[in-house]
């Protein structure tokens, strides 16, 4: 038996942003906790949801306490903010880490303790309260995070999550027109990130039918359209391809799983401070060239997407031009493909699988297991840019 979970209610489309007046009303709610980007707040980016705020003569309390790979001293003060507050429902808007900060800390407000007691490789505490109402906004086309119930901190070598069902939005709103004025490199990122989400739910070994579907479809979207996106932003087609295609990879992810590129990407973060999305996308092709031979079947298809011929090629070939497509990908969006061009060196390895191997909620999502030896070698064909399967 499977099971496919999502949020309660989830708007998307240029122009959902406009839904929040319904939400706003079906909560009556005197007092909002709003927690944003402060670079969207200097943008005005946010301008259009404090209007509708206004408009219902709403108490906001605003909060730009968001840093990129939040640490679990930003999450505690965000806690300690909304407790402070006395809101009765959250908005977070932004990208990954504001959304994840906002869910986050909208359980955390009616239960006891703070985030350290409740992660997921050394947490204690058990949640007892649903906490109160939120709402997620995403302006980035990559994490998926409006619709999973993942909130991902950051600590002094590596990562670790909050996972649980009352992280999962009560509504989610994905409008393009706020990834419209994304720069291209923030696009690339994002972008490689939500098709890493697809991907690694298609291959992985929890995946189901409508996973499948979903994972599939988010590749589409997202291989279609990535190019287009970053080197010509004004494109609204493309961006709202982008912006469904991160939608889909992050409703199939939060049910399938991802597996090794996330969990190796997580030590590149902790360690090295690598942004998230640019962690996935250095490691992407290197994860593959080593997983390829227990995923074949499902690679075949990825092949179609990438538009790759099949013609006199054995299904294993087939395959191997995915990886390669893969590094394509990456490189046409201009993203360093080598640890070597973020300054990380061979002697930084050793360190960086003995945090990787230690994600096992992530690895035994893998169709290939991992192993220290495999880990190590992937990060160093990574850091050497080799793909040495292919």
């Amino acid at each position: 038996m499977n099971q496919f979970i999502s949020p309660k209610k989830i708007y998307h489309g240029e122009g959902s942003l406009g839904k929040l007046t319904e939400i706003l009303q079906e909560y009556s709610n005197k007092s909002v906790f709003l927690l944003t980007d402060p670079m969207l707040k200097e943008l005005g980016v946010i301008e259009p949801v404090l209007q509708q705020l206004e408009q219902h003569r709403i108490d906001v309390h605003l909060s730009t306490n968001v840093i990129p790979e939040p640490s679990l001293d930003v999450g505690n003060q965000v806690v300690d903010e909304i407790r402070k507050s006395k809101a009765g429902l959250v908005i977070g808007i932004g990208g990954g880490s504001a959304l994840d900060l906002a869910k986050a800390a909208a359980v955390l407000t009616e239960n006891d303790g703070f985030v350290g007691d409740y992660l997921n490789l050394n947490g204690r505490k058990k949640f007892s309260n649903r906490g109160i109402p939120k709402v997620l906004i995403p302006t980035t086309s990559g994490t998926g995070a409006e619709v999973t119930d993942i909130a991902v901190f950051s600590l002094e070598d590596t990562k670790d999550v909050i996972t649980h069902e009352f992280l999962l939005a009560d509504y989610a709103i994905v409008d393009p027109v706020l990834t419209y004025t994304l720069p291209p490199r923030v696009t690339a990122a994002s972008g490689i990130d939500a098709f890493t989400h697809a991907l690694e739910a298609f291959t992985s070994i929890n995946a189901t039918t409508i996973t499948d579907t979903l994972a599939l479809e988010a590749m589409r979207n997202i291989a279609g359209s990535i190019r287009t996106a970053v080197w010509n932003g004004s494109d609204k087609l493309a961006r709202e391809q982008m912006a469904l295609g991160s939608l889909l990879a992050g409703l199939s992810f939060y049910n399938a799983g991802v597996a090794g590129v996330h969990a190796l990407a997580y030590p590149l973060g902790g360690l090295f401070k690598l942004p998230h999305g640019e962690s996935n996308a250095v490691l992407l092709p290197y994860v593959y060239d080593d997983i390829w031979p227990a995923c074949i079947e499902k690679l075949v298809k990825v092949a179609d997407i990438f538009k790759l011929s099949s013609e006199g090629k054995s299904d294993r070939q087939l395959a191997q031009d995915v990886v390669k497509s893969l590094l394509d990908l990456v490189q046409d969006v201009g993203l360093p493909t080598t640890l070597d061009s973020y300054n990380i060196q061979r002697k930084d390895i050793t360190i960086l699988a003995e945090n990787g191997i230690k994600q096992k909620r992530l690895l035994n999502r893998s169709p290939k297991p991992f192993t220290i030896g495999t880990i190590e070698k992937i990060y160093l064909n990574a850091l050497e840019g080799k793909l040495t399967n292919c």
